[in-house]
């Protein structure tokens, strides 16, 4: 007899129905998984022999054929433990066979028969929703997968558990989804003295997702102001919590199971290579732009970091999604991210401090900044100076609106920018937008496009250029809920654009 049980192969976040099909054949007892799996998958026989062992049940003196089918997909992963073992005990006639065809499993088998958690629960929960199939999945598990309404979830904690609930013995109850989070620390804008400038460049950033640069002296605070970011971030709508969970869930990063409101803030050290930035390695999983989708990515010590790994960050900044090309498979992920880069005038340090700056100034800050190419400057919208401040000025009081109130007008700048793009698909923020649609709602007054022609032609504004002036410009009138774009709001996106490289881009 035939038996099949359901799971799912994972490619990028989408979670693919597979069947694990299983026949007992006469012949020499050998126990065989066919399918393309990999190394893991391929040890789950032993894994399963030694589960159900613990069980007291033996493997019948046959021949054991498990298939997973489709053939030809790499089947990656320790979590097909635990259908290959629900398919073998139906085909040995122990678990109803007819159960299993609108359940899917997943998880992996550990040798005393315990169910340990895997990753990409959550994705495998879409996945059964659509199928109008429950799922199974280790009771670590369970908490994560529950937040798809849409999919009866059980959750048990050891084989056995799952085999009497097939068998209506013991029926598992439903698992409950987990608790939904919101902690944003104690960081606060008020915490940094001075700094207004760049105060003011976080919050229009945040409003309209506007890449920025800042360049400055150490401990200027430059990563003191990027690690406030999340606090005036507006929290993830529903749509955009589950979206991003499902790409952590494949990285394991979900904690209980409770998907968290609060944008991701991905900060790699600046000797991360390409395949932990951009993602690939073993099953091709999602690097650190993926992990920051829809939150900030913030990349300390910018020019440090491989001219390679720079490089391959100007494809996904424009199209916001990322393909992992191997050479059997191409994945793909989302990535629309908020890029925060921090660096130094030069190596020392020390560029505008003559008293302090080495003997290769001006040259050693040329030198340094030039590791960033024109291109890839280009797509920083925002690009500012950001000075020392003296140590007398930390004596004073704490000065500018806390991350409470600048979160507010952040909010309702958003909720602008939302109601604006409400039937224009895949367009959220003002920096998604282009086109047509970018000069319908950002062209600016008489004014502000004189000032903006007169600026194009002094410092030779590129057409990338030219339409992130606009972009930052319309976000700067949501800002000042402004329903037009005006001379004053082109003319602070223009200091921004310019305060950095109007040497080198523009």
């Amino acid at each position: 007899m035939l038996a099949r049980a359901r799971t799912v192969a994972f490619d990028g976040i989408e979670a693919r129905i597979v069947e694990a099909q299983c026949v007992l054949t006469p012949g020499l007892p050998a126990f065989h998984v066919v399918g393309l799996p990999d190394k893991a998958v391929s040890e789950a026989r032993e894994r399963v022999r030694a589960a159900l062992a613990s069980l007291s049940i033996a493997l019948p003196p046959r021949r054991i054929t498990v298939n997973l089918s489709p053939a030809d997909l790499p089947k990656e992963g320790s979590h097909f433990d635990l259908p290959i073992a629900l398919a073998l005990l139906a085909a040995m006639g122990i678990v109803p066979p007819e159960d299993l065809a609108q359940t899917v499993s997943l998880g992996e088998l550990s040798l005393d028969g315990a169910l340990v958690p895997v990753v990409g629960a959550l994705p495998a929960a879409m996945a059964a929703a659509s199928e109008n199939c429950a799922l199974i999945c280790p009771r670590a598990c369970g908490a994560e997968a529950a937040w798809v309404g849409a999919a009866q979830v059980y959750a048990p904690a050891t084989l056995h558990e799952a085999i009497l609930h097939f068998t209506g013995q013991t029926p598992l109850p439903r698992a409950r989804p987990g608790e939904v989070t919101r902690d944003l620390g104690e960081r606060d804008l008020r915490d940094v003295k001075g700094q207004e400038r760049a105060k003011r460049a976080l919050e229009i950033a945040a409003a309209g997702r506007h890449h920025m640069i800042m360049i400055g002296s150490p401990g200027a605070g430059k990563s003191m102001l990027a690690a406030r970011m999340p606090g005036i971030l507006p929290p993830l709508s529903p749509a955009e919590a589950l979206e991003t969970s499902m790409i952590h869930s494949l990285a394991g990063l979900l904690d209980e199971g409770g998907i968290s409101r609060v944008r991701p803030f991905r900060e790699p050290h600046h000797t991360a290579s390409v395949a932990a930035i951009v993602g690939g390695g073993r099953g091709a999983r999602p690097g650190e732009i993926s992990l920051a989708h829809n939150g900030v990515l913030f990349l300390d010590e910018f020019p440090e970091f491989q001219r390679t790994v720079l490089e391959t960050l100007r494809q996904p900044i424009e199209t916001g999604e990322v393909v992992v090309a191997r050479a059997n498979a191409h994945t793909k992920y989302p990535c629309r991210f908020l890029l925060v880069a921090a660096a130094n005038p030069c190596r020392c340090g020390y560029l505008g401090e003559p008293e302090r700056a080495c003997a290769r100034v001006p040259a050693c800050g040329e030198e340094y900044l030039g590791r960033i190419s024109g291109p890839l400057m280009d797509r920083f919208d925002l690009r500012l100076e950001v000075p020392p401040v003296a140590w007398s000025d930390l004596e004073l009081p704490a000065s500018g609106d806390s991350s409470a109130c600048v979160a507010e007008r952040v909010a309702r700048a958003r909720a602008a920018q939302e109601a604006r793009f409400a039937k224009v698909p895949g367009t959220r923020v003002n920096a998604d937008a282009e086109g047509a649609l970018l000069e319908e709602i950002a062209t600016p007054d008489a004014e502000g496009r004189a000032l903006l022609i007169r600026v194009a032609d002094r410092f030779g504004l590129t057409a990338r250029g030219y339409h992130r002036v606009l972009r930052v410009a319309r976000t700067i009138a949501d800002l000042d809920g402004s329903e037009a774009v005006r001379q004053p709001h082109v003319a602070e996106a223009v200091s921004f654009r310019l305060t950095i490289g109007a040497d080198k881009t523009g």
